[in-house]
């Protein structure tokens, strides 16, 4: 028994599967894909909405590293005039996924690959001499000797402030994804959260009922930047200044570095400098200790997240118009207290004026990001790992503890063979793993390890 099974019907469980495919071995790959529709997608390619569009270039986004037809080429066969440097639409790559997995399967098929894919939920992982025991939703077993928890996005939980009466009216809306399939017709929406998210939450409302008024809350009140409307030139001395970034000590140091650079280099497009950090990104949160992670998360994130992950210039034009017209405020504000039977009165103090108001909303949508405080999570796979002490908790609700290559930190500190993690789940390990560049890097990388484990077990059980 050499089985791999990979659990998580998203983005990142699709590249690790497909790339499992490419390489020619014996055992059976198992994708665990849940209830998705149409797996491959997940939460953030699930979007029907053209308005949704991608936060990065057509010729940035991709599933395998040897894929046989990029997104550029796929995006300028099925949407006419586009281009490589176009945002071109979530719903289009979700479309590409789904095409690269249709070949890989056939192509692996043709070759006698073994493979399974699985609708069904993990439920439960029991560690056994041999590898591990994946308990299914629907009464099943499978067993596998290597396991990869690709989990994506986990369910949110509603903020603390949040009461019980606000949660059991039904107008507090935990999955922003879902808002536009509601009927009635508010007059006013809340959005708590400026991010992305939050920016494709305020479009589609603004489309579903032209007439709401529109109010968007964070603790700063600031909307991600911009990307230019075409591609910039890198930094010419990058390179130079990447290693200076590796030498500081901490993230202060780091944000005077930088800081000093924009400073004697009036004429530098921010933007290229941030982008161009991207290769070393993770060697810079893989060097904070872990009081200078706290430090960033406190201090830093809000700004970096902005400026990291950046708006296409057309939403950020519909925003525009919307704050313009009157019908958006965005407001820098700390949410103390959301209640009532709906509409749900929500009370904000002002980052400036440090005064508490009331809001009355007929919606409020929580829209704060991602969730990966696998502690508190209410997911009984991950509440089983760290309960049998196969998965440890990251200590700053980044995900879980894990190695380099994705391997994870059990309870005792050391490496659980066999169990492994991809995306979301990472992120205290490597800051940024959540994009599909890094993702299908990293899918790449991990399909290559497997199987390279997979023949040494086979070598030494045939030499035994």
């Amino acid at each position: 028994m050499a089985n791999i099974a990979i659990i998580g019907g998203g983005a990142a469980g699709a590249s690790v599967f497909g790339a499992l495919l490419a390489h020619d071995a014996p055992d059976t790959v198992h994708w665990v894909t849940g209830t998705h529709e149409r797996a491959g997608r997940g939460v953030a390619y699930g979007t029907a909405h053209d308005h949704h569009l991608l936060n990065v270039r057509a010729a940035g986004m991709g599933l395998y590293v040897d894929a046989d037809e990029d997104f550029a080429q796929y995006g300028s066969r099925h949407r006419a005039g586009a281009r490589p440097t176009d945002f071109l639409p979530r719903r289009l790559f979700g479309e590409y996924i789904e095409a690269q997995l249709d070949r890989r399967l056939h192509h692996a098929l043709q070759r006698g690959r073994r493979f399974a894919v699985t609708p069904c939920t993990a439920i439960r992982l029991r560690a056994t001499r041999e590898g591990y025991e994946i308990a299914l939703d629907n009464g099943e077993m499978l067993v596998a000797r290597q396991v990869v928890l690709a989990l994506g996005t986990l369910t949110p939980r509603p903020l603390r402030t949040v009461s019980e009466r606000a949660l059991a009216s039904g107008a507090y809306v935990l999955d922003p994804w879902r808002l536009a399939e509601r009927a009635i017709q508010p007059r006013r929406l809340i959005v708590i959260g400026t991010g992305l998210t939050a920016v494709d939450t305020l479009i589609t409302a603004s489309i579903r009922w032209p007439d709401i008024e529109l109010v968007a809350v964070s603790r700063h009140g600031l909307l991600p930047f911009v990307h230019p409307a075409r591609p910039i030139d890198a930094y010419p001395q990058q390179a130079e200044l990447n290693t200076k970034l590796i030498a500081c000590d901490g993230p202060a140091p780091m944000l005077a570095e930088i800081r000093r650079l924009f400073r004697t280099h009036q004429a530098v497009d921010w933007r290229s400098v941030i982008d161009g950090m991207r290769p070393i990104n993770a060697k810079l949160w893989g060097g904070f200790t872990p009081r200078q992670r706290r430090q960033f998360l406190r201090h830093v994130r809000w700004l970096w997240e902005s400026s990291r992950h950046r708006l296409a210039p057309e939403p950020a034009e519909i925003i525009q118009q919307l704050r313009d017209e009157g019908r958006l405020q965005v407001c820098a504000a700390r949410v103390l207290e959301v209640d009532g039977d709906g509409p749900l009165n929500v009370t904000v103090r002002s980052r400036i004026k440090q005064m508490a108001t009331t809001l009355q909303s007929d919606i409020v949508v929580q829209a704060t990001g991602l969730d990966t405080a696998v502690g508190f999570a209410q997911h009984p796979l991950l509440s089983g790992l760290l309960q049998d002490g196969l998965a440890t908790a990251d200590p700053l609700h980044l995900g879980v503890l894990a190695q380099a290559d994705g391997s994870l930190i059990n309870a005792a500190g050391g490496v659980q063979q066999g169990l492994h993690a991809i995306g979301s789940l990472l992120r205290g390990n490597l800051w940024e793993c959540t994009a599909m560049p890094e993702i299908r890097v990293a899918a790449h990388a991990l399909a290559a390890q497997l199987n390279a484990r997979h023949s040494l077990q086979s070598g030494l059980a045939t030499a035994s």
